[in-house]
């Protein structure tokens, strides 16, 4: 009888938010598998964690915008004997901008890593989840709750995250898999500058760090939590705000404060 391992698969695990919630799962006894496009630094974090005592875990450089990404993830997990126990969707980008000046290409490669393959991932090793008893963590983010001008797409990627994820918890529960959906506020993570957000366009009070972030989306999903939202502020953001302000004025403000980082952005070179 073939031996299969559980692992904990976590995408975009190179930096930020992704590489904190490595580190988390790794000090609570998890065997991991690591995906994101960057293989240096996927081995950089794989090496951390061997050294503190953990089993070294498996990296797979891959891009997920790639049509074959999840059928790529499981061939390589299923070649070592392994498959998910737990799967973290952490991998997305976002875009700063009016959605008809953004290159398109780019925005389509946004929804393709924030909502296909999150969607794909989740789905693709229910079986797996439901054996180990195990779960889903999907990342997904306070600009979810709300309109997003100037960063259009983005904001609705992460609308569906939070809808998906919360049906899910509701659909996989009597398969005893854990669904939890984390919205963070605000992280110092290269996200800002991926998206072109300059330094400092946010209200302090919302800051979280990206470990921070991490110990509550694990929290919550070990105990099965539909919802993770970190932080007073980012709660009062995501709960009072859209039921108490207009929707014609969210979009104003929302669009004012966009607007400012994009005026406060270094023009770049052609």
């Amino acid at each position: 009888m073939t031996v299969v391992q559980p692992v904990t698969l976590i995408t975009g695990a190179s930096a930020g938010i992704g590489m904190a919630v490595a580190r988390v799962f790794a000090e609570n006894g998890h065997t991991l598998a690591l995906v994101a496009r960057r293989d240096q630094s996927l081995n950089a974090l794989a090496d951390e964690i061997a050294a503190s005592g953990r089993p070294r875990p498996v990296v797979i450089p891959l891009d997920l915008a790639r049509n074959d990404a999840a059928a790529v993830i499981a061939s390589e997990l299923a070649d070592r004997g392994l498959e998910p126990q737990y799967v973290v969707n952490n991998a997305g980008f976002g875009l700063l901008g009016t959605a008809a000046m953004l290159d398109r290409a780019e925005q389509l490669a946004m929804i393709d890593v924030n909502v296909r393959a999150l969607t794909e991932l989740s789905l693709a090793f229910i079986d797996s989840l439901s054996r180990h008893k195990g779960g889903i963590l999907n990342v997904a983010s306070v600009a979810g709750f709300m309109p997003g001008p100037r960063m259009a797409v983005y904001y609705a990627t992460k609308a569906f995250v939070i809808s998906f994820s919360e049906a899910l918890h509701r659909e996989l529960k009597r398969r005893d898999i854990r669904v939890t959906v984390l919205c963070p506020g605000p992280v110092a993570t290269e996200f800002q500058a991926r998206a072109g957000i300059p330094d400092g366009y946010h209200p302090g009070i919302l800051d979280w760090s990206a470990e921070q972030v991490a110990r509550e989306g694990y929290r919550g999903l070990m105990i099965g939590r539909r919802l993770v939202v970190p932080g007073f502020g980012n709660k009062i953001l995501t709960t009072l705000v859209p039921r108490v302000v207009p929707r014609g004025l969210l979009l104003r403000t929302i669009e004012l404060l966009q607007s400012g980082r994009l005026k406060a952005r270094p023009t770049r070179q052609s």
